[in-house]
């Protein structure tokens, strides 16, 4: 076996083989958020493309910076379903498919609601922090983007990847995802790039957290001592 192989069984392995065994093992029941998710998208992207529901959606799924912080927070999880109107929705879909399954199969599914509402939620409120730093500043945001309609699930995606990652020990491509969304934001200064990157600060907090709490309880990942996580329901 070459090393380049050995490299790509030791980082994907254990991942590869959860997701293979919990979809083997319960079919599409492994992935009930997913497809719920899924759906949701697709109906939320037909809906705001009718002159009748636009509005709706704008109004239940649609965040602005400039939105008072109450109705941003009101609105942002259903954001996570919104797909932008300028980018193609198999985009969106095919992210939510992909990562939202493998995280829904790798960590069970209130896990992975709970972890791609974090990282929504922290990209939103970024926003805010960005405008009032001002775009002199690094971390800055022009004013302008107060007014962009901020919506879509790669927030999610980006923080859920990552997490997972982390979880089973996929650390090479962790970091890849990491430097990705860092060259997004070199090369295309905007505010969802920026989002991404808050997103995932947003998740590392959550794997500190996660790591310190497990260490506290003195315990060990996975019930065989290998250091992977089962699957969970």
């Amino acid at each position: 076996m070459s090393t380049l192989s050995r490299l790509a069984r030791a980082e994907w392995e254990p991942l590869f083989s959860t997701v293979r065994d919990g979809l083997a093992a319960r079919h599409l029941r492994a992935i009930p958020l997913t497809l719920a998710a899924v759906c949701l998208t697709a109906a939320f992207q037909y809906v705001q493309n009718q002159s009748w529901g636009y509005r709706f959606v704008q109004n239940i799924g649609c965040v602005r910076a400039e939105d008072p912080l109450w109705l941003a927070l009101l609105r942002t999880p259903l954001s996570l379903f919104v797909p932008a109107l300028d980018l193609p929705v198999w985009g969106a879909l095919a992210q939510i498919l992909v990562v939202l399954g493998i995280a829904e199969i790798c960590l069970g599914w209130w896990r992975t609601l709970v972890i791609g509402y974090v990282a929504t939620l922290a990209g939103t409120l970024y926003a805010r922090v960005g405008i009032a730093l001002g775009y002199d500043n690094f971390f800055g945001l022009p004013a302008s983007d107060a007014a962009v309609v901020d919506t879509g699930p790669s927030a999610a995606v980006v923080g859920l990847a990552v997490y997972v990652c982390w979880r089973y020990r996929a650390y090479a491509t962790g970091v890849l995802v990491v430097v990705l969304m860092v060259v997004e934001v070199i090369f295309k200064d905007n505010l969802a790039g920026k989002e991404h990157l808050a997103a995932i600060g947003g998740v590392l907090l959550l794997c500190a957290a996660s790591a310190l709490l497990r260490h506290r309880r003195g315990g060990r990942r996975g019930p065989t001592g290998s250091g992977l996580p089962p699957i969970r329901s």
